[in-house]
């Protein structure tokens, strides 16, 4: 059984490169894998691998400045979620493309999925779903708006746009983790908005938590491991992956004639081009021949979402 760990943590790190190299060791000599991104504002991932070697990836991070009080998420899969480790450095641990926004000086209300109902649910409050429209697709809370981004980055001048909506309205807002909120939530009380709640922990947090019985969440969770989707109990769901859009489908989904393994989707298959095409054949060719080899050849999926 391999142990997934689901991690970030904002804080301020003056040489994310002499960061890596001691990272990737240790990672490597565990036989964690997975993928993990630095940047001056922090560390975001998603790793996986045996017990003892995610123990020791994690307190290795809690030592790094500012660390102390990591927390992270945790599950299991069966089979490994990812096939190599990656150690990526960025500009930000989540791109959202706004320089002044840090959620190191302060972030909007944490709510305890417990109590996330009750939030949600009063009229007051509008709900909104901070995620992409592909993540959106396959699941969300019951009355969350959707912004339809296609990206992170679209979200400020999205909120620029609809402002006007929400007036008068405290917000709640959600994502698959919680680090997509928190930034958002510090972007608009920049923005001037007085009332911003969000999800502590996130969805995965609010799956793990709350009884199908009680819940007001419809669909399923994308996340950014070979899981794909997950439900209630952090279940694994039913949706697959286009390797060619990284984006969720269902099984049913491989029987549409826009379907070719690892070439395209109904999604994607209009967005790329026959040399695109030509070129996502090689790769799923090539993938095909070390899958029969039986060398690796499955690819981390960098969490730059959550």
């Amino acid at each position: 059984m391999f142990t997934i760990a689901a991690l970030y943590h904002f804080t301020r790190f003056a040489d994310i490169g002499a960061l890596k190299p001691p990272l990737v060791a240790l990672c490597t000599a565990n036989d964690v894998r997975g993928s993990l991104l630095l940047a001056p504002e922090g560390i975001n991932g998603t790793i996986a691998g045996p017990r003892a070697g995610i123990d020791a990836v994690l307190a290795h991070i809690r030592a790094l400045p500012g660390c102390a009080d990591l927390e992270w998420k945790e599950s299991t899969s069966p089979t490994a979620p990812f096939g190599k480790m990656k150690v990526r450095l960025k500009r930000e641990i989540v791109t959202m493309g706004q320089p002044d926004v840090d959620p190191t000086a302060r972030t909007g209300h944490y709510v305890e999925a417990a109590n996330w109902n009750d939030l949600i649910g009063r009229d007051d409050v509008a709900v909104i779903d901070t995620r992409n429209d592909y993540e959106v697709a396959i699941g969300t809370f019951d009355g969350a708006v959707d912004p339809a981004t296609a990206s992170f980055g679209e979200f400020p001048a999205w909120w620029e746009a609809n402002k006007e909506r929400f007036q008068g309205k405290k917000i709640a807002m959600f994502c698959t983790g919680g680090i997509r909120c928190e930034k958002s939530t510090n972007y608009l009380l920049g923005q001037g908005v007085e009332d911003v709640y969000h999800l502590k922990g996130g969805i995965l947090k609010y799956l793990e938590e709350v009884p199908l019985v009680d819940s007001t969440w419809q669909g399923e969770c994308f996340v950014f491991d070979g899981r794909v989707s997950v439900g209630h109990g952090l279940a694994v769901g039913p949706h697959l992956l286009c390797h060619a859009c990284r984006r969720p489908i269902l099984p049913a989904d491989r029987d549409r004639p826009e379907f070719e393994q690892g070439v395209a989707c109904h999604h994607c298959a209009d967005e790329t081009s026959d040399a695109d095409k030509a070129r996502f054949r090689e790769r799923q060719k090539q993938m095909v021949l070390a899958r029969d080899r039986g060398t690796a050849h499955m690819t981390g999926h960098v969490t730059d979402k959550g």
